[in-house]
Parts: structure tokens; C-alpha cells; sequence
């Protein structure tokens, strides 16, 4: 009796190959841009935490000193402060965000947080708050409700 010497062997063809390799880059197509835009929402909600912390910040200095006057780098009344951070994150790593005082005067204050780096392209634009603690935004993208970028 004869043996049969031929044994099939399974495998995958170059076609099925590339039937796989088109379902992931178009489910990779589709993921990416989610992915980065949740990344980019976790930082600005980072941020927007941190200038509450600015804004905690001007009260202390208020309760010293009787006005929010100097709170800025140098004694000045705008720009980097001096009582916080001047960067987001507050704890290190890459500048996502950067924290200025737009405007300082005795009794009142004005904060904001202009993206920066690989935040740069943020839909929300520029976070600001003031002393009263309304919030907003600067150059939100068409269609993006202010309410929306301080969640």
C-alpha cells in the first residue's frame, strides 16, 4: 500500500492578509482622531483645575495684602504670576497650557490659560476666569459652547 507523502498545511493567504491589514487602518482611522481629542479634553480639564488653584491663589494674596495688585512676576499687575504656577501641568512635564493674570486691579482680577505646544490646537481656544468666577473661552472653534470646554 501506498502512503500519500503530500500533507496540506494551513496558512493564510496574501488576500486575507490584506483583508485584516484594511480592517485595522480603517478602525485605526476612526480611533485616532477620538483618542487625541480625549487626550486634549483631559489636559484643558487638568488646566482648568489649575486655575482655580490661581484663582485660590489671588484670594490668599488678597488676604495679605489688601488687593490683588502684584500678584504678577515682578510686583506687576499682569502677566506670569508670582503666586502660582505659570504653567499647566503645575506638577512638571510638557507646557499644555499657558497661566497669565489678564488683568489685576485692587478689587478685581482676570485669569486666563492660552494653549500652548501640542495643546496649540485645542477647539476651545483660551480659558479665562475671573475674580466673581465666571468662566469662558477666547477663539472656540464654530459650534463649541464655552460650557462644554470647562467640564
Amino acid at each position: 500500500m501506498k502512503q500519500n507523502t503530500h500533507t496540506s498545511q494551513a496558512g493564510m493567504t496574501l488576500l486575507e492578509v490584506m483583508i485584516v491589514v484594511a480592517i485595522i487602518a480603517i478602525v485605526a482611522a476612526v480611533a485616532y482622531p477620538s483618542y487625541t481629542r480625549y487626550v486634549q479634553d483631559a489636559r484643558r480639564a487638568d488646566c482648568a483645575g489649575a486655575m482655580v488653584g490661581l484663582a485660590n491663589a489671588m484670594e490668599r494674596h488678597f488676604s495679605i495684602t489688601g488687593s490683588y495688585l502684584g500678584a504678577a512676576a515682578g510686583g506687576g499687575d499682569t502677566g506670569a504670576p508670582a503666586v502660582f504656577g505659570a504653567t499647566c501641568p503645575v506638577d512638571g512635564g510638557e507646557a499644555t497650557y499657558t497661566l497669565t493674570i489678564a488683568a489685576a486691579t485692587a478689587t478685581t482680577y482676570s485669569l486666563s490659560a492660552a494653549p500652548t505646544g501640542v495643546q496649540g490646537t485645542d477647539r476651545c481656544g483660551t480659558l479665562t476666569l475671573t475674580n466673581t468666577g465666571v468662566k469662558g473661552v477666547q477663539g472656540a472653534t464654530a459650534g463649541n459652547g464655552w460650557a462644554a470646554c470647562w467640564r
